[in-house]
């Protein structure tokens, strides 16, 4: 099977070292094995993302040395395909729309005392789960802003039960989606979540190996869950560790990470870049 990889980043802020590490692990993957490797710009949260961001993205990615293969993908592009999938969840009654606003979750969550936690925080108490199909109709009709939430319950009842999924260097491990809870797919402001959408995307586009950083590996749990409930095919996985600053924090556009762009404008050059990023024998396309 051909090594197709991809780089997903989401324009809300500049890239950074972070990003180039990840950018680099993934190209290399693709090109020593002679295979592919995809630009897709992952801006599907429109209250976040910025258009001068998702410009900004090939420009440093190509000053860095990268090149891609085949049109960028955008996902803002593709929404009619994202609330297909939804629809087919839908239609087999894995889904249940929910009302309650953060706050409410919140209260719910902390008048139970000790809710289970999983890899996104408290789980959901599954308070729409079970309202009345009547009233959940009225409170759309009525024009309530509602979530799309996954039945787990209902998933795993049609899901196989031997689920797992390969990571290089480990072998197939098992998965255990249950600990995602009723799992938001889609939210009131954002019409589709990123669980579905890079699920989805990876499947579109013949991702044969994911490589992503150590903090989403948690999230492929709920993710071949969503593969098999859609005949979506598996690729493999290799989750690498984040680079972290001098305390030892991860890189984070939020905590002030210098960006590759303020770097550049620093007149550092590329290879002294891709070093600090941890690819200091990286040899360009």
């Amino acid at each position: 099977m051909p090594v197709v990889t991809r780089f997903a980043p989401s324009p809300t802020g500049l890239l950074h070292l972070g990003h180039a590490h990840a950018a680099l692990t993934a190209w290399i993957a693709a090109r020593r094995a002679g295979g592919q490797f995809l630009l897709r710009i992952e801006d599907i949260d429109t209250t976040r993302c910025r258009p001068e961001f998702a410009a900004a993205i090939p420009d440093d990615l190509a000053w860095l040395g990268l090149t891609w293969d085949g049109p960028v993908r955008s996902q803002s592009a593709h929404l009619p395909e994202y609330r297909a999938a939804l629809d087919r969840l839908a239609a087999r009654g894995l889904l249940y729309p929910c009302f309650c606003t953060r706050a409410e979750i919140a209260r719910e969550v902390a008048a139970a005392g000790q809710a289970p936690h999983g890899p996104d925080g408290p789980l959901y108490p599954g308070t729409c789960r079970r309202l009345p199909p009547a009233e959940r109709a009225a409170r759309i009709a009525a024009g309530t802003p509602y979530a799309l939430r996954l039945d787990m319950a209902a998933a795993l009842a049609v899901a196989p039960r031997d689920l797992s999924f390969e990571e290089v260097g480990e072998g197939r491990l098992r998965c255990d989606p249950a600990q995602f809870g009723d799992a938001v797919l889609a939210r009131k402001e954002v019409p589709a979540s990123y669980h579905l959408c890079v699920t989805h995307d990876d499947a579109l586009q013949g991702v044969t190996l994911v490589t992503r950083g150590l903090d989403l590996k948690p999230a492929t749990h709920l993710h071949r869950l969503l593969q098999a409930l859609l005949d979506w095919p598996e690729p493999r996985y290799a989750h690498h560790p984040l680079l972290t600053d001098a305390a030892g924090r991860r890189l984070a556009k939020r905590d002030g990470a210098p960006s590759l762009r303020s770097l550049r404008e620093a007149g550092l050059r590329p290879e002294a870049v891709r070093a600090m990023a941890g690819f200091g024998g990286f040899a360009g396309a």
